[in-house]
C-alpha cells in the first residue's frame, strides 16, 4: 500500500459549479466595485458594458450578435430563451444529462408547443442527426452529469429555417464554439468555467433570432424577469448594458476581474488549452485504473471539462475522507446522475492540482484494498 501524500493540491476546489475561482483571487479583488449606487448611473453602465465587451472579446463572439445578462443565473438565460423565442414551428430537444432533460420537461409540458424529445441514458450522446432543420432545437453544449458533449456543430446545417437554442453553460470559456453562425441563442452563467459568483446568465442572439424575434407574436404570457418585449416590442435596451432587473455590482466586478485574468493569460485559446492541459492528467489516470472508467462511451463525445468517472467501489468513502481531509470538495456526481465522480477540468484549475488529486484518490482507493493497476 502507497505512503499518504506528502502534499495536498493547493486548492480543494474541484466541483462543477460553482468552480474554483481564478488563480490568486481574494475579497480584496472586489474592491473598487460599484457599490451602492445605481447601476443605471452612467459609471454604473459603463461598468455593465466593459463586461459584455470583454465576454465578446474573449468568446470571439461576431460583432452583429447581441449579447445580454439576465437574471436566474444559466437556468434563467435558457429559460429567457425558451419562452421567447418558441412557438412559431415544431421543436428537437436532445438531453443526455440533468439539465437537458430538464429542458425537456419545460418543452414537453409547460410550454405548449410540438416537442420532439430525443433522449438516452447517462454516458451516450443522442443521435444528432435526427435534427429536423425545419425545427427549432433545444440542446446542451456540455452535459455536466454524463461526461458526454457534442464534438463540434458539423450537424446544424447552415441554411436551417429553424433556431437553435444552445445551453453551453458548462462549456462556455473552457470549450471553443467551432462556428458561431450555427447558434441563434446561446445560453450561460458566471459560476463555471470562470469560478465568478452565481446568481446571473447571460445571453447570446444572433441577428436571425432578434429578427425572428421583433416579428412574431407573443404566444404566451411572459413572466417580466424573462420578458424580452414589451408592447409587442423589442427591448432593444436589455442589449445595451441596460439589465432587465438590478444586478449585484459586486458580482459584476467579480466577473469583470475574472475575464481580465482571462485576457491577460492569452483569451479564449489560452483558456480552453488549460482546460485540454487537465483533463489529460485525469484522462490518463482513468486510463491506468481496472475500477475507473469514464461514464462518457464515445471518446469523441466525451467532456473534457467535466469529467465523470464510474467507480467501482464505494463513491461515498472517497468522497467523504477526502472532503475531511480538506483535499477535495464537491467532487461526487450530481444527486439525480448515477454514483461516481465527478472532475471539474475547467481553465481556473492548475494540473499539479489535478495530479496531487489523483494520488490521494488512489490513496484512499488502495485503503479499501481494491486493486489498482
Amino acid at each position: 500500500m502507497p505512503n499518504q501524500p506528502s502534499h495536498k493540491p493547493s486548492s480543494p476546489f474541484f466541483g462543477s459549479g460553482p468552480c474554483k475561482k481564478i488563480p490568486n483571487w481574494t475579497p480584496q479583488c472586489l474592491e473598487n466595485a460599484f457599490i451602492s449606487r445605481s447601476h443605471r448611473a452612467p459609471d454604473g453602465v459603463a461598468r455593465v458594458q466593459y463586461l459584455l465587451d470583454l465576454t465578446r472579446q474573449i468568446l470571439d463572439v461576431p460583432h452583429d450578435y447581441a449579447i445580454a445578462i439576465i437574471p436566474g443565473s444559466g437556468t434563467g438565460a435558457v429559460e429567457t430563451a425558451l419562452w421567447n423565442f418558441l412557438g412559431t414551428r415544431p421543436v428537437d430537444v436532445f438531453a443526455w444529462d440533468v439539465f437537458g432533460k430538464l429542458w425537456v420537461t419545460d418543452t414537453v409540458e409547460q410550454l405548449p408547443v410540438t416537442a420532439h424529445p430525443f433522449v438516452v441514458d447517462f454516458g451516450n450522446l443522442p443521435d444528432l442527426g435526427q435534427y429536423n432543420p425545419d425545427h427549432d432545437c433545444v440542446f446542451t453544449w456540455n452535459g455536466t452529469s454524463s461526461g458526454v458533449m457534442i464534438p463540434n456543430t458539423d450537424w446544424i446545417p447552415a441554411d436551417r429555417s429553424g433556431l437553435t437554442i444552445c445551453d453551453a453553460t458548462s462549456s462556455m470559456f473552457a470549450i471553443p464554439v467551432d462556428d458561431w453562425s450555427k447558434l441563434d441563442i446561446t445560453c450561460f452563467s458566471w459560476q463555471k468555467a470562470l469560478g465568478s459568483e452565481a446568481g446571473h446568465g447571460m445571453i447570446i442572439v444572433s441577428p436571425r433570432a432578434l429578427e425572428q424575434l421583433e416579428k412574431q407574436p407573443q404566444n404566451w404570457p411572459i413572466p417580466r424577469l424573462f420578458r424580452l418585449k414589451k408592447d409587442g416590442a423589442l427591448i432593444k435596451t436589455i442589449f445595451e448594458a441596460k439589465t432587465i432587473n438590478t444586478p449585484s455590482m459586486l458580482c459584476v466586478e467579480d466577473m469583470i476581474q475574472a475575464l481580465e485574468w482571462a485576457q491577460s493569460i492569452g483569451g479564449g485559446k489560452a483558456l480552453a488549452q488549460r482546460t485540454l492541459n487537465n483533463f489529460k492528467v485525469i484522462n490518463e489516470w482513468v486510463n491506468h485504473h481496472s475500477v475507473l472508467s469514464h461514464m462518457a462511451t464515445n471518446p469523441l463525445s466525451r467532456s473534457y471539462v467535466s469529467v465523470c468517472i464510474n467507480y467501482a467501489g464505494s463513491v461515498d468513502a472517497v468522497v467523504k475522507t477526502l472532503a475531511d481531509l480538506g483535499v477535495a470538495y464537491d467532487i461526487k456526481n450530481h444527486f439525480l446522475a448515477p454514483s461516481s465522480f465527478r472532475i471539474w477540468c475547467g481553465p481556473t484549475i492548475d494540473s499539479n492540482d489535478l495530479v496531487l488529486l489523483t494520488q490521494w484518490i488512489d490513496y484512499r482507493l488502495c485503503e479499501e484494498n481494491l486493486k489498482i493497476e
